[in-house]
């Protein structure tokens, strides 16, 4: 079963999105979440979005918010380097990060993934 069949996962993301809009970065209840949602990531064997969501987390607990600004729709390379967006806010940043995961069927979203992973290991 892939992430996407999973209905309690899907539920699970809708919640995180929801809970971002309400509450901001509440940092507890929002890691617990991003955990459990690890959870369903490793059942169903996806490492790309398990190693992202750890990351995600233990950045949360380190910085109590986060700070890996949003990433453009345009990506512009230079030196190698992916901009980002610098005027979102955090919560906008990791609501574009957790919705991705909704749709792993999108090549753009994994690349996205993969360029939110290499941020996060670099921060």
């Amino acid at each position: 079963m892939t992430l996407l069949e999973n209905k309690k996962a899907i539920k699970l993301i809708d919640n995180i999105l929801k809970d971002i809009d309400k509450k901001g970065i509440n940092t507890s209840a929002l890691i617990d979440d991003i955990k459990a949602l690890r959870t369903y990531a490793l059942e169903a064997q996806i490492p790309l979005v398990v190693k992202v969501l750890r990351l995600t987390y233990e950045h949360i607990e380190e910085t109590e918010s986060f700070m890996i600004p949003m990433l453009d729709d345009e990506p512009i390379e230079e030196d190698g380097i992916v901009e980002a967006v610098e005027d979102a806010s955090p919560e906008e940043s990791l609501k574009y990060l957790i919705s991705l995961i909704r749709n792993l069927n999108n090549k753009s979203n994994i690349a996205d993934l993969k360029e939110y992973r290499d941020l996060l290991n670099n921060y």
